[in-house]
C-alpha cells in the first residue's frame, strides 16, 4: 500500500494553487475540469505518484468556505531550515495568504525543529526540519 494523495476542499482554486506552488514551493502537477458536475481539481505536490504523494485541491463551484471542523489536524512538510521557510512565508504571505501560527523552536519535549503556517483556507501545516532533504 501507499499513499496517493490527500484532498482538500478549497474556497478559491487559483488562490490555493499559488499558495501551495509559489509559498511552498510545489509544482503544480495537473487539473482536472468538470463543469457538469460542477468541481475543479488541481494536483500539487513535490514530485508525482507513485513516487511522492499528492495535494488535491478541490473546488466546489459555488463554495467559497468551509467549516473545518475538529478532527483534521495538519499535512507536515519537512523543509531544511524551518525559521527561513518561515521568513519566506512571511515576504510573500500578504500577496498569497498563509500566516505562521507557531513559531519555529523545538517541539514540546523535544529537539526536533518545528513550526506551523496556515493556508488561505484554514488548514494547518506543520513544518518539521530535516537538513538531509
Amino acid at each position: 500500500m501507499r499513499l496517493l494523495h490527500t484532498m482538500l476542499r478549497v474556497g478559491h482554486l487559483q488562490r490555493s494553487i499559488d499558495f501551495y506552488t509559489q509559498v511552498l514551493g510545489m509544482q503544480l502537477l495537473r487539473t482536472t475540469e468538470r463543469p457538469e458536475q460542477k468541481y475543479s481539481l488541481a494536483f500539487v505536490g513535490y514530485g508525482t505518484n507513485p513516487d511522492h504523494a499528492e495535494i488535491e485541491l478541490t473546488y466546489n463551484h459555488g463554495v467559497e468556505s468551509y467549516e473545518l471542523g475538529t478532527a483534521f489536524g495538519h499535512i507536515a512538510i519537512g523543509v531544511h531550515n524551518v525559521a527561513a521557510t518561515c521568513a519566506s512565508v512571511r515576504e510573500q504571505a500578504a500577496s498569497l495568504g498563509g500566516v505562521i501560527t507557531r513559531e519555529p523552536g523545538p517541539v514540546k519535549g523535544g529537539n526536533t525543529i518545528i513550526a506551523f503556517i496556515t493556508d488561505p483556507d484554514g488548514y494547518k501545516i506543520e513544518l518539521i526540519e530535516r537538513p538531509a532533504l
